[in-house]
């Protein structure tokens, strides 16, 4: 760990880029973006604080604090794990060691579940694997009439789903349950809309991904078992006779696992099976539907 007397002159514009430039020496792929949100935590300053408050004087002790933030950002550590929580479908959630950091192309999912949502009257949702409930949140934001269940196997992960429902204020249109995929559902219960983003890395090669994911994601979210598709049929078994007459249930995969997952789900005897690419087009939500 470097010394904070190293950041030129205590000024927190000084400060601040000079992280900037040490991630960007260390080649972090996004090293002001970086720089700053940890910059902002350290100063206790929004984006537009950090702007106006850059000549003045950084003091050795929140000085210190950025330069033991950015250790662990080289270390490895994503910024979103350092600081606890991240921004996802323009809501923010607080995250805990259960939980996935929610990402971006996960915001298709969501589009899926608010368009099979739009025509249903009163519409039960079921999110199955909530981690930090991101999904089923932003969903629940955009359809007022619309009430929830998620499940999860962690109760730590449902910890943090809760707390994040009663921030956005929806908590009382959720119910969480502890468990494994459909295990904890009752027996009379139907849903207009499943979704859900499993774990879906094949066991031997999570040692392989990036550290940020391999070392500080909860190995429960993202073994997929052998074949990385184990989760695909435990859900798509659990689902028979739980989705309503044209319902949708729609998940996330791997880029390359669309057509494999597609035939899991048709053959739980959904229809109409759609692949849909994300920005980057690759495979990122299958469909399915229920007659």
């Amino acid at each position: 760990m470097s010394d904070s007397s190293a950041l030129p002159q205590h000024r927190i514009g000084q400060a601040w880029r000079e992280v900037r430039d040490r991630f960007r020496a260390a080649d972090l792929d996004t090293p002001e973006l970086d720089a700053r949100l940890l910059a902002e935590a350290a100063f206790k300053l929004d984006s537009l604080g950090l702007v106006q408050h850059e000549r003045d004087p950084a003091t050795p002790e929140k000085a210190a604090t950025l330069d033991r933030l950015a250790a662990r950002r080289l270390e490895g550590e994503p910024v979103a794990r350092i600081l606890g929580h991240q921004e996802f479908y323009g809501l923010d959630f607080v995250l805990n060691a259960a939980t996935l950091v929610p990402r971006p192309e996960t915001e298709l999912l969501v589009e899926c579940a608010l368009a099979a949502l739009k025509e249903r009257n009163s519409p039960l949702l079921l999110d199955l694997g909530t981690g930090c409930g991101c999904v089923a949140i932003a969903v629940l934001k955009h359809a007022p009439t619309a009430q929830a269940v998620a499940t999860d196997l962690s109760e730590a992960a449902i910890a943090a789903a809760r707390e994040n429902a009663a921030r956005h204020g929806v908590l009382d249109r959720m119910t969480f349950r502890a468990g494994s995929w459909c295990g904890p559902l009752l027996p009379d219960e139907r849903f207009d809309v499943v979704v859900s983003n499993p774990p879906y890395v094949e066991s031997d090669i999570i040692a392989e991904l990036q550290p940020e994911v391999a070392v500080y994601d909860p190995r429960l979210a993202l073994d997929g078992g052998e074949d990385g598709l184990a989760a695909y049929r435990a859900i798509a078994t659990g689902l028979v006779g739980r989705i309503k007459p044209g319902g949708t249930l729609a998940v996330e995969v791997g880029s390359e696992q669309g057509i494999r997952v597609g035939a899991i789900l048709a053959g739980a005897g959904l229809t109409a099976i759609d692949i849909r690419k994300d920005l980057a087009g690759l495979d990122r939500v299958v469909l399915g539907h229920q007659i």
